[in-house]
Parts: structure tokens; C-alpha cells; sequence
């Protein structure tokens, strides 16, 4: 029984953030492509004897790897702003079904009144008192 509810919030859980996951899982995935790509960066430089060129390469794989991981931890401490900012959003969605049933509940005005109490007449009716 605890595994099935174990199981259900994880799903809801990944079902409700399920873009930002996507975006995590692929950014951590950019940072591990890196260093592959930067091994095949220096391979090629070495055979092409431009050594000087490993410095640029190096410090290009850490900034993608380091702002990868940042962006990442970003989008996850974002995670829980969004369920905060969302029972926010559903206070103000409460205060606004009251203001509506308040203004349901105001006398009408004056001229909305008048038309209330207005008789109406069809063309029969009119034929008729004539």
C-alpha cells in the first residue's frame, strides 16, 4: 500500500513539473556531452599540433558545464516557487468569486430600476389600447 502511494505522488509529481524535468535531464545531459566533445576537441588539436588552442577549449567546456548545472539548480529551486505561487493564485481566484457574488447581491441603480419597473408591451398590446 505505501509503495502505491509512494508511486502515485512521484508520477503527479513528475506529471506536474514534467516540462521543467524534461529541461533539467537535458541540460544535465548537455553537461556530460561536454566533456565528451572536449575529448575529441583536444584530440583534434594535438594531431593538428595546435596546442594553443587547448586553453579556449578547456575554459569553453567549463563555462557549459558550470552554467549547465547553475541553469539546473535554477529550474529546480524553481519548483517549489511555482507550487507557492500557485495556491497564491487560487486565493485571489476565491477572492474574486466573492467580490462577484458581492456585486450579484448590490441594489441595481436607478435607471436599471426604471427599466425594471417599466411595463412592457408587445405591438398586440398596444393595437389594443388604441
Amino acid at each position: 500500500m505505501f509503495k502505491q502511494v509512494k508511486s502515485a505522488l512521484f508520477w503527479y509529481y513528475l506529471y506536474k513539473f514534467r516540462r521543467k524535468v524534461i529541461s533539467i535531464i537535458f541540460l544535465l545531459l548537455i553537461a556530460l556531452f561536454a566533456n565528451s566533445i572536449y575529448s575529441d576537441v583536444v584530440e583534434y588539436l594535438t594531431l593538428k599540433n595546435r596546442l594553443e588552442y587547448l586553453e579556449i577549449a578547456l575554459l569553453t567546456k567549463w563555462s557549459v558545464i558550470i552554467f549547465n548545472i547553475l541553469f539546473s539548480i535554477y529550474i529546480f529551486l524553481g519548483l517549489f516557487k511555482n507550487s507557492k505561487t500557485e495556491e497564491e493564485n487560487k486565493r485571489e481566484i476565491i477572492k474574486n468569486k466573492d467580490i462577484i457574488k458581492n456585486n450579484k447581491n448590490k441594489k441595481f441603480t436607478k435607471r436599471e430600476e426604471e427599466f425594471l419597473q417599466k411595463e412592457l408591451k408587445s405591438k398586440a398590446d398596444l393595437l389594443v389600447e388604441r
